[in-house]
């Protein structure tokens, strides 16, 4: 059995093999084809082929993670989309809630409002009516949909969103005005609200299904180019694609749903971080994934990745009601750039020098001081041993870059260089404390793991700013993203809006509502091969007491839903509170808001990882000046550089090292020591600790 994992980055695509039989993988990086990232997936796959020794058509199946529908939704760069909703309803997507999400600013950014997904004029309205219930009040006005599509396609609409009120309840309107657009515009991509996120709070439900029409024509097309590409090779295996929600999905689910993929590129990082903590033996976890453009923040905690809730949940400041795992982005990597803003402070990033031209380091041009440059001025990369010696560094261009930036500054060039990291890992740093300390969580009692190609720069330093007292390097950090692809399962969801209260809870209903919902997703694992044996279905609940307007989600057990069973959701919600606000209210009642349904479908994936072989003692491959700040005193070290593949396993070794191998570079500062595990870890602990 022979998996490939594909992750598409800013700078690089990254790709890993793995012969299941064999316990053997194999690695690869190639630069992104940002224009058409299908290029750069093909150009891989066909370099890790001929790595590995087999052919495309030896491929069984290809897990990919994607950032299409996210960079469409961060550029603002989607289909021209159209919508259909209810007379009267016209602005809902402008007017948004009552809530500001700064309350105090008159000068914030709304991008419903500055940057609308479906401008006014392509927005119509048509009679039709639906109460609470879903019983109809008014019909729907065939003929006005009919015209509002005909309208449509005179205005160059790409893709229509079609979303009435109470759609949640009865989606009999949306699906009949669905179905009058596609006759009249075949070609359009089209979508309704209950199809996206068949929940209540219509701005909301509007909007997550407003993005799936903004990026839907864009992430099918790439699909099917990136399919018909890869059979091109040969490739006869399966293709599957992340999601938001940790899982993946077919291409098919995929064309469907597209705003499913809006973190594909992001969650891959964090299941690969999951899994090895896991197997490193420990369940509480931060992720650091850091790549060319962004740092991608993630926490797992007692083993399991962090969903995001209703609350905070959103793309581009756009709210989002969809199955996510809790991602923190902010732009910074090792294309970031450094500068002096207009009122003369230093900053780095979030401006990025991308793939191309890239830092100045990597010769095609680029004249921009970054980050990358600012870490070979500190020589803390090798210039003849970047990629595993297949990209050779210009430290003359980084150093005049850097140079020219410390002429503005009155500085030094390692003065200004180390200055850029510590803003850069200031920046990680804040982001990590408003994902742990703003949420009651002590990050000193987690182990940090740094990965991505500029993860293992960073670590130790960002770790150090917020007292962590572990790092975890992974065996190869530069594709830990495309590896946790190949540790999900399929994964797909169900809900229906419940609004049950406890003490009034019909049990009949609320087990329908589960049976209809495990019938769907078993039509869907039915029409994906997969058997019953493999499947897995997971009950959860939306909960909150009567007259809060926003949820927490509960675990609701197999079995019958009778009294008993419910006593256990019900105190686990008190408890869920009771961590999250500090308090909980539990002679208060209590609502089953929407019920949910995660089902898992088995796939091949990665076991355990292979156990790490070494020499007894550590042979450096050469050394080097690194420049290192120390006791508030920027100080050169002598430095040893080791080939990671080489150092002995359970030796400890004491820092400044720099650890080189294909796909990163791992820092060691000064003041702190490092062993490899027998799982080809590279664990720093800070001395003293």
């Amino acid at each position: 059995m022979i998996v490939v994992g594909v992750d598409v980055g800013g700078t690089f695509t990254d790709l890993i093999l793995a012969d299941l039989t064999k316990q053997k993988l194999t690695i690869h990086k190639t630069p992104s084809t940002p224009t058409n990232p299908a290029i750069g997936v093909v150009t891989g796959l066909r370099a890790i082929c001929d790595k590995a020794g087999i052919t495309p058509a030896d491929i069984d199946s290809l897990f990919h993670g994607t950032t299409v529908g996210t960079n469409a939704m961060l550029e603002h760069d989607g289909a021209v989309t159209g919508m259909i909703t209810n007379d009267g309803f016209r602005d809902v997507l402008h007017i948004g809630r009552h809530q500001r999400p700064q309350h105090y600013s008159i000068m914030q950014d709304l991008p419903w409002q500055n940057r609308p997904l479906i401008r006014r004029r392509h927005r119509h309205t048509v009679a039709g009516r639906l109460d609470a219930t879903g019983a109809e009040l008014v019909a729907l006005d065939e003929q006005a949909v009919r015209d509002a599509a005909r309208e449509m396609i005179a205005q160059g609409v790409e893709a229509v969103l079609v979303g009435f009120l109470f759609s949640y309840v009865n989606p009999v309107h949306e699906r009949r005005a669905a179905e009058i657009v596609q006759e009249e515009m075949p070609e359009a991509f089209v979508t309704t609200s209950s199809g996206v996120a068949p929940q209540f709070r219509e701005f909301e439900r509007f909007t997550t299904a407003a993005m799936s029409a903004f990026i839907g024509p864009k992430v099918r097309r790439y699909i099917e180019e990136l399919q018909a590409e890869l059979r091109a090779q040969g490739l006869k295996g399966e293709l599957h694609v992340m999601t938001s929600s940790g899982g993946v999905a077919t291409p098919e689910m995929i064309s469907e749903k597209p705003a499913s993929t809006l973190l594909s590129g992001l969650v891959a990082g964090v299941r690969g971080g999951a899994w090895i903590g896991n197997h490193a033996g420990t369940d509480r976890l931060i992720t650091l994934d850091i790549g060319g453009t962004s740092a991608d923040i993630g926490i797992i905690v007692d083993g399991r990745l962090t969903d995001a809730d209703t609350r905070s949940a959103s793309i581009a400041g756009f709210p989002v009601m969809l199955p996510m795992i809790d991602i923190h982005t902010i732009g910074a990597g090792g294309g970031s750039i450094a500068y002096l803003d207009r009122g003369g402070a230093f900053r780095v990033g979030p401006e990025s020098a991308g793939a191309d031209p890239g830092p100045a380091a990597y010769g095609k041009g680029g004249d921009l001081p970054t980050v990358t440059d600012a870490n070979l001025v500190l020589g803390r990369l090798a210039p003849r041993n970047f990629l595993g010696g297949d990209m050779t560094l210009d430290a003359d261009a980084s150093r005049r870059v850097i140079g020219a930036l410390a002429d503005q500054l009155g500085r030094s060039p390692e003065e200004t260089a180390e200055g850029a990291l510590t803003v850069l890992n200031s920046n990680m740093a804040n982001a990590i404390r408003s994902r742990t300390v703003q949420k009651g969580i002590d990050p000193r009692e987690f182990t940090l793991s740094g990965f991505g190609g500029a993860g293992p720069l960073h670590a130790a330093e960002v770790a150090g700013m917020l007292g962590v007292r572990r790092v975890l390097i992974p065996p190869h950090p530069g594709i830990t993203s495309a590896m946790g692809l190949l540790t999900a399962d399929l994964e797909y969801h169900a809900l229906r809006t419940a609004f049950a209260v406890k003490g009034s809870i019909d049990h009949a209903r609320l087990t329908w509502l589960f049976d209809d919902m495990q019938a769907e997703l078993s039509g869907i694992f039915d029409r994906d091969g997969v058997p019953v044996e493999k499947r897995r279905m997971l009950r959860e609940g939306d909960l909150r007491y009567v007259g809060q307007g926003y949820e927490l989600k509960i675990d609701i057990p197999d079995g019958p839903l009778n009294e008993a069973a419910l006593e256990q959701v019900w105190q686990a919600f008190h408890d869920r509170h009771r961590a999250e606000y500090g308090h909980a209210f539990e002679q208060a009642p209590v609502e089953i808001v929407t019920v949910k349904l995660r089902g898992l479908g088995e796939v091949e994936k990665l076991g355990t990882p292979p156990g790490a072989k070494g020499p007894a003692v550590a042979s450096p491959v050469g050394q080097g000046q690194c420049v290192f700040r120390v006791d508030d005193a920027l100080q050169s070290f002598e430095t040893p550089y080791f080939d990671r593949t080489d150092l002995p396993v359970g030796v400890p070794m004491q820092g400044p090292a720099i650890l080189l191998q294909t796909d990163s570079t791992t820092v060691v500062p000064p003041d702190w020591s490092f062993e490899v595990d027998r799982f080809a870890n590279v664990v720093m602990t800070r001395n003293g600790e």
